[in-house]
């Protein structure tokens, strides 16, 4: 018996489609993957994995499932404009909203990332570490790590779970608006 065979089970005729390899692995997984990995645990080169991707995504369009990439980490995702039948199938209660601030902050994250909570205050112009800590506990947004600068602020960016929903396969998806530059720790 070869290494990657399991006891039991009926060998294919054919060895299957990186397509159908790829998706199986992102059907169980519990987070987005990175694409190395895939690559890496089906012995395949990245641009076949990439390819393999690409069909997915295409093939997904208008349908029930999704491939949200955020970086190069991928996974699959139910449609966002099925949000609703899916709590109520689920027995989930309707979340309760984002205010108006908690978005503003969650945009400036968005399109300036990663940034740190005194640069968001720079742009709004008030304290927002109440909301910055409503977010994270959401996982709406999440630390990136620290700036290698002064005092070594953290720097926060978006999640997988924003892009999700939102309805959002990548950040690149954001519409294009118009911020004030982030201020420099010194300003």
């Amino acid at each position: 018996m070869e290494q990657n065979e399991l006891p039991g089970l009926p060998q294919p005729a054919s060895p299957p489609s990186s397509i159908l390899l790829v998706e199986s692995l992102l059907f169980v997984a519990a987070e987005p993957v990175a694409v190395s990995h895939l690559a890496r645990v089906l012995e395949l080169p990245a641009d076949t994995v990439e390819a393999a991707l690409s069909d997915l995504q295409t093939a997904y369009g208008g349908r029930g499932i999704r491939l949200q990439r955020q970086g190069d980490r991928v996974q699959l995702v139910s449609a966002p404009e099925a949000a609703a039948s899916i709590a109520r199938f689920l027995g989930v209660q309707a979340n309760t909203r984002l205010s108006t601030a908690a978005l503003e902050v969650l945009a400036i994250i968005a399109y300036r990332q990663p940034l740190t909570r005194s640069q968001i205050e720079g742009i709004r112009g008030v304290d927002s570490s109440g909301i910055v800590r409503q977010l994270l506990a959401r996982d709406l947004i999440a630390e990136a790590g620290r700036l290698e600068a002064v005092g070594r602020p953290i720097l926060y960016v978006t999640t997988p779970l924003f892009l999700q929903q939102f309805g959002l396969t990548a950040l690149s998806e954001l519409p294009a608006i118009e911020l004030p530059e982030a201020p420099t720790l010194a300003e």
